[in-house]
């Protein structure tokens, strides 16, 4: 099925499994369906499976939208429990979006079903009558079953999956990989069917240089299937580059509990900590698509008055200055809470998980460790083409998908087949819709981001020099304030300078070094 139709079929507001391989555009069009919804008045609840995918579409978690949390089952008096703001939000939502579904447990669908059924007071509707959008690839990452906690599988096993009967789209167009070769492994891999010429295509990629069509060396990005080895290379290679770091410090809105959930959710970090000649990777799509998430640069310079980071995109040689961007937890209509940093982290390695949505313009990938099924084809799908890609090394388990996705994939191949058929009619349709879009000029992107000055503006109120760059003469005094001892706190430090505490640690680990800025905190300044 192509988007325009899957898009008029959830336009009729019919519920529908969104599903096809890595970089058939699911995510494109769960936006656009997402963006005329919201244009038409409707109530969209956008939620996902795991708070780093919830965050790419501006959501919420599926656990935290409809109350269950990690719970495993529900309490019997769990409406008793139900906050009011949560029951209204339910009442409230005429469309729910679940993203990345593969990693839904069945029994967790069901319960979401009963819990809005009940809310909703609707008892015989699925859901309770809320349209449902699910949007993922049983390809990818499955459901995690922990020893200590119930047993589950994919969706498609849940009690309500027959009578919820969604709509399935699979996409099938390929927007991603332009490398035929390279499909063909990948979709080897879909199929089950790894033949030795597979193999060996990935095989003769171990240890693979990769350089550009002029023959250069490319920089690219690690995937590792653990944190700690993440963590090492890039702190590691952070160490080696002579000169002084530049910290950018997030700046946040929102309580507390809402402000942990959105930063743990998020590829951006507290503080972000820079050099130029850094790899780096956008991980935010740009709003003037400047750069997309995953797009790969070298930290070039700093920006004279704002010291924001210059960065060289490898794919285009473009010069960039990466200026900070929002991340919003929203539940339903309410914002939550926010962050704003600049979009940057460092980019020698990433962890396969995190990968997950991103399109890589060149990658180095270690799946020696792969330990799940799926893992290895999400890792593989991040790169256009063979070229692009470098094995450090690969295990049996990386080219395992698990049998029960392949099942389930045949199954959706055929209803999706069945389902074009049955709303054919709506093609007409969608080929207007195509046209009289492409017929009106689109607005002209606005430059910066009206959320960020809006911001800075509130945030000057109170510290009128944030994210302004330090003079000599405030450099030297806050060295000297530090150098004497100054009884000053970091609160009447921040006072002084119309600065954030935050910047005023980051300025004086700079000047001092962490150990020293730690001292300076312990002793009640």
């Amino acid at each position: 099925m192509d988007q325009a139709l899957a898009l008029e079929i959830m336009a009729e507001g019919h519920n529908v499994l969104l599903t096809g391989p890595a970089g058939s555009g699911k995510t494109y069009v769960l936006n656009e369906f997402i963006r005329r919804a919201k244009r038409d008045g409707r109530y969209v609840a956008i939620t996902a499976t795991t708070g780093l995918a919830a965050t790419h579409l501006g959501g919420n978690t599926i656990h935290a939208w409809s109350g269950i949390g990690i719970s495993d089952e529900l309490h019997p008096q769990f409406e008793e429990h139900l906050l009011k703001g949560r029951r209204e939000i339910i009442e409230g939502t005429d469309i729910l979006i679940i993203d990345e579904i593969s990693m839904l447990h069945d029994y967790r669908l069901d319960m979401v079903d009963e819990i809005a059924r009940r809310v909703r007071k609707r008892p015989d509707e699925p859901f309770g009558g809320i349209q449902v959008i699910l949007c993922g690839d049983f390809f990818q990452l499955p459901p995690v079953n922990r020893q200590d906690s119930r047993q589950g599988s994919f969706v498609v096993t849940s009690q309500v999956w027959e009578e919820f009967d969604p709509v399935v789209c699979y996409l099938t167009e390929q927007h991603r990989q332009d490398d035929d070769a390279f499909l063909e492994v990948l979709n080897a891999m879909r199929e089950g069917d790894v033949r030795r010429r597979h193999a060996e295509l990935l095989l003769a990629r171990v240890d693979a240089p990769l350089v550009d069509e002029a023959g250069h060396n490319l920089k690219a990005t690690e995937l590792h299937t653990v944190n700690i080895d993440v963590d090492r290379i890039n702190e590691g290679q952070l160490r080696g580059i002579e000169g002084d770091e530049i910290f950018y410090e997030m700046v946040t809105t929102g309580k507390e509990q809402y402000v942990e959930t959105l930063k743990r959710s998020c590829l951006a970090l507290p503080v972000l900590s820079l050099k130029k000649g850094a790899l780096v990777m956008a991980i935010k799509n740009s709003p003037e698509r400047r750069y997309a998430n995953g797009s790969l640069g070298t930290v070039v310079d700093f920006e004279k008055h704002s010291e924001y980071p210059i960065v060289e995109l490898q794919s285009t040689g473009r010069r960039v200055t990466m200026e900070p961007e929002t991340w919003e937890l929203r539940d339903g209509n309410k914002k939550r809470a926010s962050l704003t940093q600049v979009p940057l982290r460092l980019a020698w390695a990433i962890t396969v998980h995190k990968s997950q949505g991103m399109t890589l313009d060149a990658a180095r990938i270690d799946l020696r460790k792969a330990f799940v099924e799926g893992m290895g084809y999400v890792a593989l799908s991040r790169v256009r083409r063979l070229d692009n890609l470098s094995l450090l090394g690969i295990n049996r388990m990386a080219l395992q998908i698990s049998p029960v996705a392949l099942e389930i994939d045949k199954q959706l191949r055929h209803k999706s087949a069945k389902d074009a058929e049955k709303f054919a009619h709506l093609r007409d349709k969608a080929l207007q819709r195509a046209a009289l879009e492409k017929s009106q000029p689109k607005a002209a992107a606005k430059t910066g981001s009206g959320g960020w000055s809006a911001k800075l503006a509130t945030m000057r109120e109170t510290y009128p020099n944030a994210f302004k760059p330090w003079s000599a003469a405030d450099d030297n005094k806050l060295m000297g304030l530090f150098s004497e001892g100054n009884p000053q706190s970091m609160k009447e430090l921040s006072k002084t300078f119309g600065r954030q505490p935050g910047s005023i640690r980051a300025r004086l680990k700079k000047h001092f070094g962490e150990d020293a800025v730690v001292e300076y905190s312990a002793n009640g300044k």
